[in-house]
């Protein structure tokens, strides 16, 4: 688990999640409001996009703010057994057909035909959406993003490597702290610094672990390894949607996106 001062237990145990409540009322009310006042018109307009893209953006904020407890916490996730080939690959798939808008390829790469293992679905499928999100930040467009899935010995090693610029030196030791930080002219575009802290929670909370590696100029490769293991008998799925019935891609990936994504298209 990591180490947080008092101050940063508070916000991520209270004050976030807090803000989250207060935002998702009116940002609801504001989903409808748009709904009906937008004239016929505009459907398919730049305006319509951009419009629907800052919504995104707002409910991912909200969906990420509401995991601060969840990262206060050492926990081990209740977990059952899924078939991670495909599952993974209708991900991948979801993701390459927007990344389109951006140049940008995304690519699932996997020898074995099945792999079955134990996890917590929807924590694991935020994981993925995070690195994503991350990869397509900062891949150039005519880039490619490969999501690699493997079993070396008791893991199952789950990869997301980019072709973008890589992290410097300097930043590496600081990089799942930016949500803290006050000076982040750049990422401030880019949501508010959470994504990698969730995602090595996500992974501890598996019993595995993630690991960052990336060199200046040659992109990033983060790799998360979880225990390869089978649960005996039957764990009722229990999921939320936390997304509230929006497509989670749109929702996960809409800070990484242009706005011509978000047309009706990709919408439907």
């Amino acid at each position: 688990m990591a180490e947080f001062s008092l101050e940063e237990k508070q916000i991520l145990g209270s004050v976030l999640p807090n803000i989250a409540e207060a935002m998702r009322l009116p940002l609801n009310n504001l989903h409808m409001a748009v709904q009906r006042l937008a004239a016929p018109e505009l459907q398919g307009t730049a305006e319509s996009a951009i419009m629907q893209q800052s919504y995104y953006r707002m409910l991912q904020m909200v969906s990420n703010l509401t995991m601060g407890p969840e990262l206060l916490s050492d926990a081990p996730f209740e977990t059952q057994n899924l078939e991670l080939v495909v599952w993974l690959d209708e991900l991948c798939r979801q993701a390459d057909s927007i990344a389109r808008e951006t140049g940008i390829k995304v690519e699932f790469i996997c020898r074995e035909r099945y792999i079955v293992t134990a996890v917590h679905r929807t924590y694991l499928e935020r994981l993925v959406w995070n690195l994503l999100s991350n990869a397509l930040k900062f891949t150039p467009a005519s880039g490619h993003i490969s999501v690699t899935l493997e079993v070396k010995g008791q893991q199952v090693l789950l990869s997301v490597k980019d072709t973008g610029p890589g992290i410097p030196p300097e930043d590496m030791e600081t990089v799942f702290d930016r949500w803290t930080q006050s000076q982040r002219p750049i990422s401030l575009s880019h949501g508010i610094g959470l994504g990698l802290l969730i995602c090595r929670r996500v992974a501890e909370g598996h019993g595995g672990r993630l690991l960052l590696e990336s060199r200046e100029g040659q992109g990033t490769l983060v790799t998360v390894a979880l225990p390869h293991v089978r649960r005996g008998g039957e764990v009722r799925d229990t999921r939320m949607d936390y997304a509230g019935g929006f497509p989670h891609v749109m929702m996960e990936l809409s800070d990484a996106l242009p706005y011509r994504a978000f047309s009706e298209v990709h919408l439907d």
